[in-house]
């Protein structure tokens, strides 16, 4: 069956989602608001909620940022050990990097939050594509791009080392599609999180990415890849295009400027035509494969700069689906059943209408097509996943951590 995380943000998805009547822009620093989101994907049966972070405020001017409704947010382990208090069954994955953290206090979190939850926890690996938050650590740049991952590997096996001293496996997952991204991912992911917004693309990018497990000693079922994905849903077709079309016509120029700028490795576009092409932008040391998939999409569409901001400011890349409940599951049930997705990191455009929309109109859908699951069957995130626990050398891995 299908998995489905619920990948909360704030107030939404869409740059402009916060600007809808019915989005709480405030929802950022809301436990409340939170918990009913965590609820209702549970509702949903979701697999698990996913959460983003950034040790730095995103790139971008202070009047782009006033106007995105998404600088300020909890910390997200602990909103998650917040909210393991208030659900049961639903999986808890966090992002967190290891450009800027300390192993031990990586580990230590992970086994707490494993323990509250009962064994619900996920850790999203992320290497910091925010060059801003090289600063906030006392370096004049960021790490290199393939430094970083150099540096993640080890990172990993440490933190695994301590979770086998307290015998415990939260859920591995990985973020990413550039080389170095994917060579991690293949040896140690058992969930992966990218942006693919073709089918084509996402199909070829499943093959290779399951095709390079057995060199890692690994099969095809031990790994989930996810691609996000951003469902615009309503009763009909009619009124789903309409909000999509109401969501477009919120973004404000110098938004859309910033989340290109964000996407383009910290390029300012602002001093080009808007209605001109995407330039050639500079080499980057933050993220590579969604800048790569921000060049790819203006080149083979010949978008101006203006049409490329309108196209990321839904979901960044991600795959749109504008529709009622039968069209968005045709959509999902096609990338499942052609192997382009085991599943999806479902993005609400606004929050919390978004996600109830989903739960409400989709969910039942794709339970009808026996695509998706009615109840849970067990209690932990690998149960959900179907993941089995994996099998590491425990004196191996003390050796690392400790030697």
């Amino acid at each position: 069956m299908l998995s489905l995380n619920a990948f909360l943000m704030a107030t939404g998805h869409h740059v402009a989602g916060w600007r809808h009547p019915a989005a709480r822009a405030d929802g950022g620093l809301d436990f409340e608001h939170y918990r009913h989101l965590a609820q209702t994907a549970e509702r949903g049966c979701f697999d698990a909620i996913f959460l983003s972070d950034t040790l730095a405020m995103l790139p971008g001017s202070h009047a782009a940022l006033s106007r995105m409704s998404r600088t300020e947010h909890f910390e997200p382990l602990t909103l998650l050990a917040g909210l393991a208090a208030v659900t049961e069954r639903i999986g808890l994955v966090s992002t967190v990097t290891t450009s800027y953290n300390s192993i031990d206090s990586v580990a230590r979190a992970f086994i707490s939050l494993e323990h509250l939850s009962g064994g619900r926890a996920g850790w999203n690996l992320v290497t910091s594509s925010n060059a801003e938050e090289a600063f906030n650590f006392g370096l004049d740049t960021h790490v290199e791009h393939a430094r970083r991952y150099v540096l993640a590997r080890d990172f990993l096996e440490r933190v695994r080392a301590h979770w086998a001293l307290k015998g415990v496996a939260p859920v591995q997952v990985l973020a990413g599609a550039s080389k170095a991204g994917c060579e991690l991912a293949a040896a140690h992911a058992e969930m992966v999180f990218t942006a693919q917004p073709e089918l084509a693309a996402a199909k070829q990018f499943y093959r290779q990415l399951k095709g390079m497990l057995p060199r890692h000693g690994r099969q095809a079922q031990q790994m989930k890849i996810m691609p996000g994905v951003l469902p615009i849903v309503a009763q009909s077709n009619a009124e789903a295009q309409a909000l999509f079309e109401r969501l477009q016509a919120l973004v404000q120029p110098e938004v859309g400027l910033s989340l290109l700028a964000d996407i383009a490795g910290g390029t300012d576009l602002s001093i080009h035509p808007l209605d001109g092409p995407l330039p050639e932008l500079p080499a980057t040391q933050s993220g590579v494969s969604r800048r790569d998939l921000l060049i790819a999409v203006a080149r083979r569409e010949r978008l101006t700069i203006r049409q490329l901001y309108l196209r990321m400011a839904a979901a960044r890349g991600h795959l749109v689906v504008v529709g009622d409940a039968r069209r968005v599951a045709d959509c999902l049930e096609q990338w499942f059943v052609e192997g382009a997705a085991d599943g999806f990191n479902v993005m609400p455009p606004y929050l919390p209408g978004g996600l109830e929309a989903f739960v409400e109109l989709v969910v039942p859908e794709l339970q009808r097509r026996g695509l998706f699951r009615r109840a849970y069957e067990g209690r932990t995130l690998r149960d959900h996943l179907g993941l089995s626990r994996p099998v590491h050398s425990l004196s191996e891995e003390v050796r690392t951590a400790h030697g």
